[in-house]
């Protein structure tokens, strides 16, 4: 999963930077403005349940109930294809509604009805992958991972050409028609990986409960899931469609407004979410992994010590990976903004920058939590977010634009990270290693940022180039940042080989 996570990141990081040199800044922010309609069919559709089906299957593996496993999986599929098609219908013929008075924007309703396609294939993918990664068979979700970002990638350089040329509303339905045939790809990658696994193990044991007990225990996991995911996309969507609005009440043109929306989420975000790619895989593979452990081990005995002990490591990880990431986009933004998309988007990078051990901590915290079955919390706490983040939107960007918004994710963060670390020490042992999770690493990427950049300026940049001496100055922070790293005794060379190949 690491691996597919850290391949997809680059190939999908070529493809960002492809689109933006493609489609300029006004375009990105275009097809920004409807990806949100993208996140709430998954929502709706699949969110809860590949979540519910991983940890379904993981908790009855564990049991040896194999037929049940089927049922699950088989159900789940039938639910999430008809939500899809129930989807694609609602989208396709209510797109133009919805692009004039929803978006503002008729030129996002072509987008959004090839969008609508995408919906069934999308959903059945997603229950199939989930079962993959409840067995902890990762190989099957990582290599479909890795094709369907290629596929994406092949279907737009084909069809760009023909495209974008007549305009931007074109140029976002040939990315959106990218997105379609990815998801039809995905479908059938692993629907034939299931029926080859099947076939394989001769998986055909008898079930221990009835089919409508086993909807029930579907449900009843899925739709707290579902509900947090989808309020959570719809108030996704609603900040999307407000940033636009307020930054023009800070004073920007509305095509201004646009294209900076489009560079802080069509570039700028995406630019700090890259590293995240193994963080992502602990964060998916924590999920059935403590389901398991407490299925087997109970909240209170064995099972907990070992999560426990695996959830710690996990957050010292994703703080040393984010300290070590908040570091190289402070103190490197303006030459990234410049060297990748060609676009002034240094101090956005920096701002960002300082949230991503904040971020990346909050990815194993969500997994550790669905793990341990705390749906309702996490929509609870989804709730909150949103709403700090929209009440800074509302009161503060048109004060002082895309700053607000920043700063309001990140108090938003802070907030929910106390909460879920609250909450985790409710039902295992955790430690709170502040010293070793933030000082420590804190002190080495400072140290490490301040040389490199001294390196940079004084001969890097001159002897290299832009975009050259970047990489060469990326590479040397890097190395004194985890060279400092393992001299404090943050984190051993052990406990990354231990955290690298499991639990």
């Amino acid at each position: 999963m690491t691996a597919a996570g850290v391949i997809t990141r680059i190939l999908g990081f070529v493809y960002r930077v492809y689109m933006s040199n493609l489609m300029g800044a006004e375009g990105m922010g275009l097809y920004q403005l409807i990806m949100p309609v993208y996140t709430l069919a998954w929502s709706i559709a699949c969110a809860g349940f590949n979540t519910t089906v991983s940890k379904l299957t993981a908790q009855e593996r564990a049991k040896g109930e194999y037929g049940n496993m089927a049922l699950m999986l088989k159900q789940s599929v039938l639910i999430t294809s008809a939500l899809g098609v129930v989807l694609t219908f609602v989208l396709y013929f209510g797109a133009g509604l919805m692009s004039v008075y929803f978006f503002g924007d008729a030129r996002t309703m072509l987008p959004l009805k090839i969008l609508s396609l995408a919906f069934p294939f999308m959903a059945a993918g997603t229950c199939i992958r989930g079962y993959f990664i409840g067995l902890q068979e990762t190989k099957i979700p990582a290599v479909n991972q890795v094709l369907e970002q290629i596929v994406r990638m092949v279907v737009i350089y084909l069809i760009a050409a023909a495209f974008v040329p007549r305009g931007l509303e074109y140029a976002a339905a040939a990315a959106v028609i990218a997105i379609v045939a990815e998801e039809v790809f995905s479908f059938f990658f692993v629907f034939g990986a299931y029926k080859l696994h099947r076939k394989k193990r001769r998986v055909f044991a008898k079930r221990s409960f009835s089919a409508t007990q086993s909807f029930a225990l579907i449900m009843a996991m899925a739709l707290p899931l579902t509900g947090n995911r989808v309020v959570g996309s719809l108030l996704t969507a609603w900040e999307n469609v407000l940033i636009p609005r307020r930054l023009q009440m800070y004073g920007l043109p509305a095509a201004e407004a646009i294209s900076e929306f489009g560079r802080i989420q069509g570039m700028a975000i995406p630019l700090i979410f890259f590293p995240t790619a193994v963080l992502t895989a602990l964060s998916v593979t924590l999920v059935p992994a403590v389901s398991e452990a407490t299925a087997v081990g109970g909240k209170n005995g064995r099972g907990a010590s070992d999560v426990s002990s695996f959830a710690s490591k996990a957050l010292l990880f994703a703080s040393v990976t984010g300290m070590g990431a908040a570091s190289m986009f402070f103190f490197f933004s303006h030459e990234m903004g410049l060297a990748i998309y060609n676009q002034q988007i240094g101090f956005m990078l920096q701002l960002l920058g300082v949230m991503c051990p904040f971020i990346y901590m909050q990815i194993i915290i969500s997994g550790v939590l669905n793990g341990l079955g705390c749906q309702m919390f996490i929509f609870r706490n989804s709730l909150i977010s949103s709403g700090i983040c929209i009440a800074f939107i509302f009161i503060l960007v048109p004060k002082f634009g895309l700053s607000a918004y920043i700063l309001g994710w990140l108090v938003s963060l802070i907030v929910i990270i106390a909460l879920g670390l609250r909450r985790i020490r409710d039902f295992m042992p955790l430690e709170m290693q502040f010293t070793r999770w933030f000082l420590r690493p804190f002190i080495a990427a400072a140290a490490a940022g301040l040389a490199a950049r001294f390196a940079a300026e004084r001969f890097l940049f001159e002897l290299a180039g832009l975009k050259m001496g970047l990489v060469c100055s990326i590479v040397l922070l890097m190395t004194l940042f985890f060279s400092g790293v393992l001299a404090s005794g943050c984190i051993s060379r052990a406990e990354v080989r231990r955290l690298l190949g499991g639990r």
